[in-house]
């Protein structure tokens, strides 16, 4: 049977690691449940742990990832009947190999006992947990159910960060390919077109266009190669400085919209980001107003952000929420929809949730047809462009060998 390491609290609340061999996880857990410990981190022996691997002292932020994982950790320990404060002590011990992330957690446990609470002590920690986070944190230990709040709050991160994997890894393939692509024509023009150049200088006959064009990118490249990297570098920074300005980045914003395959991912990816912070803040007993704030710091796309602030003003002139977001014609329709019979159900926030679960499954099938178009639209672009090179090549041999006749 495989082996799993472990990482449990004992009886005397100390923590305690060590290794079983078991079918699979759940019965690693099953065991030290019937022992009396109380799991706390179970993985395959032949894997590296959580935290050297995804908390590093090498990092410099706390990625969502780390925190997601963070969070339910110290659920399992408040779930377990541990104290705040021994729990914060257990995550220090399982956080030691990360001097960062220990460190955050000493500060914080040094702010709990002197009787600050949890949300406060956490908001001091220099912007390492968001405002969303700090809201449910704090409507978590208002409501006395701080450990189901956290629970909530770690299935909400890796659901939002299973949904950030889903676009960043379907882009991969296209992104490698792409620049695979360049990098096979930069190396014909200027390496495999050039050995031809000096035969078709010395057969002293006006080359065929096509070929007369190849050679021409090619001497400039070879001469200029350094003008396209600096404008590659110059758009590069420009962009940068464009999507910096929230002025300008709106703009942008509003153009990334209207475009047809990557316009519908956009809109997909916030609706769904948008409907399941909303839902979840709304879930814990905070206010409409003050969720919809919330909710509009953590979208990326400005133009949406706007439409969100504009529905505030129109949520306390007394709209309900799906007829001032509608106003927008932003948001899918479908979507608006469901939010409004959510309203008139009075079941608004698993409504909202339902709504992220189709969005989510949407975004997957955009970016499923967003690929089915591109990475053949590379390939035979690129194939395209060799085969035009080599056939302007040819064209040129046998003009010589004509002339050699």
């Amino acid at each position: 049977m495989p082996l799993f390491t472990y990482k449990a609290i004992n009886n005397l609340g100390e923590t305690e690691e060590g290794i079983k061999d078991a079918i699979d996880e759940q019965q690693v857990i099953a065991v030290l449940q019937s022992e009396g410990y109380i799991p706390i981190r179970i993985a395959p022996a032949n894997s590296r742990s959580f935290f050297s691997l995804g908390l590093g002292s090498k990092r410099s932020k706390l990625s969502q990832k780390d925190i997601a994982l963070l969070t339910g950790e110290l659920a399992t320990l408040l779930e377990s009947g541990l104290p705040l404060d021994k729990s914060l002590l257990v995550l220090m011990d399982l956080t030691e190999d990360n001097i960062r992330l220990s460190k955050i957690i000493a500060r914080v446990l040094e702010k709990v006992k002197a009787g600050a609470s949890l949300a406060d002590s956490l908001e001091q920690q220099s912007g390492v947990f968001s405002k969303f986070y700090l809201n449910m944190i704090r409507a978590g230990e208002a409501g006395g159910s701080l450990d189901e709040v956290l629970k909530r709050l770690s299935e909400y991160l890796e659901r939002s960060q299973e949904l950030k994997d889903t676009v960043s890894t379907a882009l991969i393939y296209p992104a490698i390919l792409l620049v695979m692509s360049l990098a096979s024509l930069f190396v014909m023009l200027t390496f495999v077109v050039p050995q031809f150049t000096e035969m078709f200088e010395s057969a002293g006959k006006a080359l065929p266009v096509s070929t007369q064009i190849v050679v021409g990118l090619a001497n400039w490249l070879q001469s200029y190669w350094w003008a396209l990297l600096a404008g590659i570098i110059f758009i590069s920074s420009y962009m940068k400085f464009q999507l910096a300005d929230p002025v300008t980045k709106k703009a942008w914003d509003a153009r990334f919209l209207k475009l047809p395959l990557a316009g519908t991912i956009i809109t997909n990816k916030e609706t769904a980001n948008i409907s399941r912070t909303l839902g979840t803040l709304l879930g814990n007993g905070v206010s409409i107003l003050s969720a919809m704030i919330i909710v509009r710091e953590t979208v990326d796309n400005m133009v949406m952000a706007a439409a969100i602030a504009d529905a505030e003003e129109q949520l306390k002139q007394g709209k309900h929420l799906s007829a001032a977001l509608l106003e927008k014609r932003i948001f899918p329709k479908m979507a608006m929809q469901m939010i409004k019979m959510g309203e008139e159900t009075g079941r608004l926030e698993e409504m909202l949730l339902r709504v992220a679960n189709i969005y989510d499954k949407q975004l997957r099938v955009a970016i499923q047809r967003m690929l089915a178009f591109l990475e053949p639209a590379l390939i035979i672009s690129l194939g395209l462009m060799i085969a035009g090179i080599i056939v302007s090549i040819l064209l040129a041999i046998l003009s010589v060998n004509d002339l050699a006749t």
